[in-house]
């Protein structure tokens, strides 16, 4: 106890002996007596994480969701900085209680120095870079990254010109075990369906006003081809995502996605550019279901040199206007599947998963 008293209060005289503290301090034997530090700093008796749970049953995935950063990414030869949105897992054995958190985050600030020093990745190579690294710093058997980032596009308005910038949504996902990775790329865009059902129902109604008032047969058709007929709408959002070890470009998706609806939308419309989107949609009506149809169309048409392995999700979800549900469609599998069903005219019952294309 002489040891730090002496630091703060050496001249406070002992009442009883007379004596100060730094005297009284050289009476006594001071061997073995070090300083501790005072900080927050303590040390672990164990490692926690690596404990025994009380339930010892292995998890599929454990990690951190919401991670938020800026990453440098190559798009169209050009190198960005993006706003993301970053999940992480693991698997865990279950001989251990729980994944250790903090090296996840640790794995995202290195890759981050490493690419700093070299020709950014895209989005899909990036995820799969820090699946790599988790598998490595968990010491697990299998790793998953998913990468969300908010990725611009120019477009211009149909008929005025406008040029306007359009935000999307870019998707990396990666998988990743000690002896291999895969990898998928995506992206999620916006537009407008028009319900081909009321669209029918308003033909018909409009016949028959037609016809009360005096038109013949052939004159009702010829004004009801002549006009776009009226229909409920829906905001639709497609998203699109391609597994393939060869290069997918960001924007051919969105236009892939775009072009399955009843209409591409734009956050910029001067009139004449609404009264074209407008009809566009109403001449183009869709079910939720045509759109994804369209999708898988559009991309066997322009991924022909694509492998029949690569894998492809086609999916929309359309809020609805006059519903208080919304509607919902899609379509996963390899491509190969896909052409059997589009180009040979098989009915496949089962269809690669997701999950089961990351794992294969």
């Amino acid at each position: 106890m002489l040891v730090p008293l002496a630091e703060i209060a050496a001249d406070v005289v002992h009442p009883v002996l007379d004596l100060t503290v730094a005297e009284l301090l050289q009476r006594v034997n001071k061997k073995d007596v070090s300083p501790t530090p005072r900080s927050l700093r303590i040390r672990l008796g164990r490692d926690v994480q690596q404990a025994v749970p009380t339930t010892r049953a292995s998890l599929s995935r454990a990690g951190v969701t919401g991670l938020h950063r800026i990453i440098r990414i190559s798009r169209g030869g050009q190198e960005n900085l993006f706003y993301a949105e970053i999940d992480l897992f693991a698997d865990l054995d279950p001989q251990r209680m729980g994944v250790h958190m903090s090296r996840f985050t640790d794995v995202l600030e290195e890759v981050a120095d490493q690419i700093a020093l070299e020709k950014s990745p895209s989005i899909e190579t990036l995820a799969e870079r820090i699946a790599r690294q988790v598998v490595e710093s968990q010491q697990a058997i299998r790793s998953e990254a998913h990468i969300r980032a908010v990725y611009p596009m120019e477009k211009i308005a149909p008929v005025s010109g406008k040029k306007m910038q359009e935000l999307y949504t870019l998707v990396g996902i990666a998988v990743s075990t000690q002896e291999r990775s895969r990898h998928i790329v995506g992206v999620e865009a916006d537009g407008m369906t028009v319900c081909p059902c009321a669209q029918d129902m308003v033909r018909d109604y409009s016949r028959e006003r037609l016809l009360e008032e005096g038109f013949s047969k052939a004159e009702a058709e010829q004004v009801l081809n002549a006009i776009p007929i009226a229909s409920h709408n829906q905001r639709g959002r497609g998203t699109l995502l391609i597994g393939s070890d060869q290069e997918v470009q960001a924007e051919d998706l969105v236009a892939i996605i775009e072009a399955s609806m009843s209409s591409e939308t734009y956050d910029l419309l001067k009139r004449p550019d609404e009264l074209f989107v407008v009809n566009k949609a109403h001449r183009n009506p869709r079910f939720v279901e045509d759109v994804v149809r369209e999708m898988l169309q559009n991309v066997v048409d322009i991924y022909y040199d694509l492998p029949d392995t690569t894998f492809v999700l086609a999916k929309q979800m359309n809020l609805e206007s006059i519903h208080k549900h919304n509607a919902f469609a899609e379509r996963y599998g390899t491509l190969g599947e896909i052409r059997q069903e589009i180009l040979a005219g098989q009915h496949l019952i089962r269809h690669t998963s997701l999950q089961e294309w990351l794992e294969s």
